[in-house]
């Protein structure tokens, strides 16, 4: 895996984290702290929606439940906070938890726009928490070995990148009208352009051209919501990328990403859930994904190890671990801004220079 798994020494308190939004998500990261990650404990569980929260601590026998989060962040017992919010609330999540003192790993994306992450992300770095962003697939294990052939060379200078998102079926669809505008950039394609970035670590992205539409369901389109898109990234080192996403894989979840370069290709991912494949009289047919906590399990649960042992590192006054791939405030920063500029894009139906969009450190 993409992590180090570090078990806590004998008689060390465990790492005591505090769960916002108890959710799809969030419900998939409560069990894999209270049951998956040594040295960490579930706390607390805030969300509004208090008798889900509550039916999801009994089941993992965790004793604080609240409504509110500030509850949550007021208890001092507690070293930090995972946020699984919706994403509306997330960057004023992150900077109450900086405020308080709380480590923060937060779910993509870290804000909905730039003055209100960076806003976020200066009480972050006033405060001196650590902060991650829940980008996984940098803790799956394809795209981690992929990304090692990179940094060593393997595929030579890059040229040309791909990263691709399908989600399968139309499940998502039916909740259009109450879901977000522009969720395909900001909540889906996101991770893309964080894959892509790591993949071609070093470079920044300087201009993007985006096209979307509502090809699976055009009624939702008037209200922003856009099922089928491609971007394509030019990056400083000029590299191309591409970047596509549909909410309409009905043969299951596809999340691919490639590097083409001077000396060779990588890819990572796979359409199917393992490398079997049946021979019938049917023809060749194989099992696929259907959830992302199904696809993604191990990388989700990589994702939050990693911040326990950064935490407890922190707390013990030593350097974080080595070879950690955890995502911080700026790989945050740099993929929303390419969402954001990707919704100009459509807007404009022009390409977009990234740097017309506020910089950041290093962005």
């Amino acid at each position: 895996m993409a992590y180090i798994e570090t078990e806590p020494t004998a008689g060390e308190p465990p790492v005591r984290l505090g769960l916002v939004g108890s959710g799809w998500m969030g419900a998939f990261h409560a069990e894999s702290i209270a049951r998956h990650i040594p040295g960490a404990t579930l706390a607390a569980i805030a969300d509004p929606a208090l008798e889900a929260a509550s039916a999801l601590a009994a089941r993992l026998g965790v004793a604080k439940v609240t409504a509110d989060a500030a509850d949550l962040l007021a208890d001092p017992a507690i070293d930090g906070v995972v946020i699984a919010s919706p994403a509306r609330f997330h960057a004023e999540l992150i900077a109450q938890a900086a405020r308080a003192g709380k480590h923060v790993f937060c779910e993509k994306p870290a804000g909905l726009a730039l003055p209100e992450l960076d806003a976020a992300l200066a009480e972050v770095e006033s405060a001196g928490v650590v902060f991650q962003i829940g980008f996984n697939r940098r803790y799956a294990e394809d795209f981690a070995a992929a990304k090692a052939d990179i940094a060593a060379g393997v595929v030579g200078r890059p040229q040309l990148l791909r990263s691709l998102t399908r989600d399968p079926g139309t499940g998502s669809i039916p909740q259009a009208g109450r879901t977000p505008a522009w969720t395909i950039f900001l909540e889906t394609l996101i991770h893309d352009f964080d894959t892509l970035n790591w993949f071609n670590e070093g470079a920044e992205p300087v201009e993007i051209h985006a096209l979307a539409d509502a090809l699976v369901e055009p009624a939702f389109k008037a209200a922003g919501f856009l099922d089928t898109a491609v971007v394509t990234i030019r990056y400083g080192n000029g590299a191309l990328a591409v970047a596509e996403a549909s909410f309409s894989a009905l043969y299951g979840y596809d999340i691919r990403g490639e590097v083409f370069g001077s000396r060779g290709m990588v890819q990572a991912g796979r359409a199917t859930e393992t490398a079997a494949r049946r021979y019938t009289v049917e023809g060749l047919s194989a099992a696929t994904p259907r959830l992302n906590i199904g696809l993604f399990r191990e990388a989700y649960i990589g994702e939050l190890a990693d911040f326990a042992a950064t935490i407890r590192s922190r707390r013990e006054g030593a350097a974080a671990p080595a070879g950690t791939a955890a995502p911080g405030p700026e790989d945050a920063r740099r993929a929303l801004r390419m969402a954001l500029a990707c919704i100009e894009s459509v807007q404009q139906g022009t390409p977009v220079r990234l740097d017309r969009l506020p910089a950041g450190k290093g962005a």
